[in-house]
C-alpha cells in the first residue's frame, strides 16, 4: 500500500486532534497536495532553512514539525524576504509540511507527558484545564450477550474513561421494538413482523475528539444491522484535558539539585533557575515552551515551575507568589517530543523512512 500526505496527516491528528489546538494557532498540512505519496519524512522542531536543507538531502517529500510554517499570514512570496523565500523553496521543492503544535502540546503522550516523564514526576495530570474541551455521552441498545465485547470495543476506541478508570459505563435492561421489513437481515427476531426484543441500555463518556474512533467502533462491533444510538452533547469540560502538566517528585529534593537534574535529563547546555537554592521541593509544574507569562496562572501548592521564556517581570511575580522557576528554554522543553514523533510514525508505518532533525539551540553559549 503507498503512503501519501493525507495518511500520514490523519495519524498525526488520531494523536494530537486540531480541536485540541487554541484557537489563535495554525495547525495542520500547511504545504503539499494530500495525494501526493511519501517514502520518506523529516520530523523536527521548526521548518528552517537547515531543516529543509536536511529533508531534501534525503530525499523526503513530507517534514512533520512542531512548530507551524505559517503561524502568521504571509503578505507576498517576495524571495527578497527570508521566511517567503524559505516558503517558496518548501514549494518548489514539493515538500509538504505539515504542523502540531498547542495541539501536541495537550494531547496524551505529547510535549507535557513527555517533559514530565523525563524529570520523573508521578501521578501527573494537566496544569492549566481547558475548559472548550467538551465530553459527549454516547448512548447504544444491546443484546446482553454482545454487551461486554462492545463496552471493550468502544473503551479501546476511547469511551468510558474516567480519570484513571477505564470502561467505564452504566446499563440498563428494557424491551425494544422493531419491525423488519424486506431486504433486511436481522440478527434477532423475525422479517414481516413487529418484533418485541429484550435489550440493554449502553451509556458511555468520551471526548469530543474521540468521536469519530468510537462511532467507528460502535458501527464495526455491534451486532445489529442497524444499530440505534445517541450522542449527546455535555456541558462537563474533559478534566484531564489542559495544557501543561502537574505531579510530584518521589523524594523531595533542594531546588539547585532539581535544575541540575533537569539540565541533565534534557541535556541541555544552560538554564537559569529562579528561587532559592536550599529551597524543598517536590510539587512540580511543566509546560513546554513559551509559558513565562503564564505564572499568574501557576495553581497553587506548586513548589517549581519548569518551562522556558521566562522573562524578567515573570520572574519578578514568580518571586512574588513564591514559586521556585526553572527556564529550561523554548527549545530545551520541547525538543524531546521529535524523537517521540520519529518513534510513533515508525510504529505506525515500518515500511516509512523516518529522518529526525534535531536542530541546535538558538545562539551560542559561551
Amino acid at each position: 500500500m503507498k503512503l501519501k500526505v493525507k495518511d500520514l496527516c490523519s495519524f498525526m491528528e488520531s494523536w494530537a486532534p486540531a480541536g485540541y489546538a487554541a484557537s489563535w494557532d495554525r495547525v495542520g498540512l500547511h504545504t503539499g497536495h494530500p495525494e501526493s505519496e511519501v517514502h520518506t519524512v523529516l520530523v523536527s522542531l521548526s521548518v528552517t532553512s537547515e531543516t529543509v536543507q536536511e529533508a531534501k538531502r534525503h530525499g523526503a517529500q513530507m517534514i512533520i514539525a512542531h512548530h507551524p510554517l505559517l503561524f502568521r499570514p504571509l503578505e507576498s512570496l517576495r524571495e527578497d524576504r527570508p521566511h517567503s523565500r524559505l516558503c517558496a523553496e518548501i514549494i518548489r521543492s514539493n515538500i509538504a509540511c505539515f504542523s502540531a503544535h498547542t495541539n501536541l502540546d495537550a494531547a496524551e503522550g505529547g510535549v507535557n507527558d513527555i517533559l514530565a516523564e523525563k524529570i520523573g514526576l508521578q501521578q501527573t495530570k494537566p496544569l492549566l484545564q481547558d475548559e472548550s474541551q467538551k465530553q459527549l455521552k454516547l448512548i447504544t441498545f444491546v443484546p446482553e450477550s454482545s454487551v461486554d465485547a462492545l463496552r471493550g470495543s468502544l473503551a479501546e476506541a476511547g469511551a468510558g474513561t474516567i480519570g484513571r478508570y477505564t470502561h467505564c459505563s452504566f446499563q440498563h435492561s428494557g424491551i425494544g421494538t422493531f419491525f423488519a421489513g424486506d431486504g433486511t437481515d436481522p440478527v434477532l427476531g423475525e422479517k414481516n413482523t413487529l418484533n418485541r426484543e429484550p435489550e440493554l441500555r449502553l451509556e458511555m463518556i468520551l471526548p469530543y475528539s474521540k468521536k469519530t474512533p468510537v462511532l467507528k467502533a460502535l458501527l464495526k462491533s455491534h451486532p445489529y444491522e442497524e444499530p440505534a444510538y445517541d450522542l449527546i452533547a455535555l456541558e462537563n469540560p474533559d478534566p484531564y484535558m489542559g495544557l501543561g502538566r502537574q505531579g510530584s517528585l518521589e523524594e523531595p529534593v533542594a531546588l539547585s539539585d532539581f535544575a541540575k537534574h533537569v539540565r541533565k535529563v534534557l541535556q541541555l547546555p544552560h538554564l537559569i533557575c529562579y528561587g532559592e537554592n536550599d529551597r524543598t521541593v517536590q510539587t512540580v509544574a511543566v509546560l513546554g515552551g513559551s509559558g513565562g507569562k503564564l505564572i499568574a496562572a501557576i495553581p497553587a501548592g506548586i513548589d517549581v515551575y519548569v518551562t522556558g521564556d521566562i522573562g524578567y517581570h515573570d520572574a519578578e511575580l514568580a518571586t512574588a507568589r513564591g514559586l521556585a522557576c526553572v527556564d529550561a528554554g523554548h527549545w530545551g522543553t520541547e525538543l524531546p517530543v521529535v524523537e517521540t514523533m520519529k518513534n510513533k510514525l515508525k510504529a505506525a508505518f515500518p515500511a516509512l523512512s523516518v529522518i529526525s532533525f534535531l536542530e541546535k539551540a538558538p545562539g551560542t553559549f559561551m
